[in-house]
This record gives C-alpha cells, sequence and structure tokens, in this order.
C-alpha cells in the first residue's frame, strides 16, 4: 500500500503554496519596475521595461539583480541630467547596488539570515525612491 501519514500530505501542500506565494509576492516588485523603466523616455533607457521579467528566472535572478536595479537608476540619472534636474543625486543607486549585493549574500547559508531582511528592507526603499523619480517625469516626456 501507498499511504502516506496526514502530515505529511499536508507538508507537500504547505510547500505548494507557499511557492506561490513567493511568486506572486515577486511579481509586485517587478510590476512597479516595469512601470518605472516605462515612465522614462526611450531614449534615456539603459535597457528595455520588459526585461525586468527575467528577475522570475530562478538563480538568474541574483545574477540579472545588477542590471536591473543600477539600470534602472542610470536611466533616471540621465533623463534628470538632459532636464537639468541635479538635485536627484545618484537617484538611489547605491540602494538598488545594495539590494542586489545582499540577494546575492542571502545565498550564504549563516549570512544569509540577516542579509535577506537586509535586502527586504532595501527593496522598499529602492521602489519608494523610484517611484518619487517616476512621478517627477511628465507623462508627456
Amino acid at each position: 500500500m501507498n499511504y502516506l501519514p496526514p502530515f505529511t500530505r499536508y507538508m507537500h501542500l504547505f510547500f505548494m503554496y507557499g511557492l506561490l506565494a513567493q511568486v506572486a509576492l515577486s511579481i509586485i516588485p517587478i510590476v512597479l519596475l516595469y512601470a518605472d523603466y516605462q515612465r522614462i523616455p526611450p531614449g534615456f533607457r539603459k535597457q528595455e521595461p520588459g526585461l525586468v521579467w527575467l528577475l522570475l528566472i530562478p538563480c538568474f535572478n541574483v545574477v540579472w539583480n545588477f542590471f536591473v536595479f543600477p539600470g534602472l537608476s542610470d536611466s533616471f540619472k540621465a533623463y534628470f541630467d538632459s532636464v537639468g534636474d541635479s538635485s536627484v543625486g545618484n537617484c538611489a543607486r547605491d540602494l538598488g547596488l545594495g539590494y542586489a549585493i545582499c540577494c546575492a549574500a542571502s545565498l550564504v547559508p549563516l549570512v544569509g539570515c540577516l542579509t535577506g531582511i537586509v535586502s527586504l528592507v532595501l527593496l522598499i526603499l529602492y521602489l519608494v525612491k523610484a517611484n518619487d523619480l517616476k512621478n517627477r517625469i511628465p507623462l508627456t516626456a
């Protein structure tokens, strides 16, 4: 007979729902990043908006973070430099790069607990700053 104890059956469901929740929660920042890239005029983008969806690929996203986040900051910086606005600083490039580094460091077993929490905080700060910068770009740009 092929009998599984109830605990084992529920663990499969738990892991499946956990995986679905992780994918759903990772889509929210990707949608926000996509909207940020969309607002930047095409001549100033360092990459196309659709490429942020590559962050959904497991393991590859750790490397792709180093392109998406600093690239968005560089795109914002290029636009604001073109209109002569120097009040934006480096457009949160340090936050984006810090987030990418913390995501990579979270793969290290003992360090991962701390850097995972730090990366979440850095992601939230980066997305808030990027949204603020996006709102400073007129819709007609």
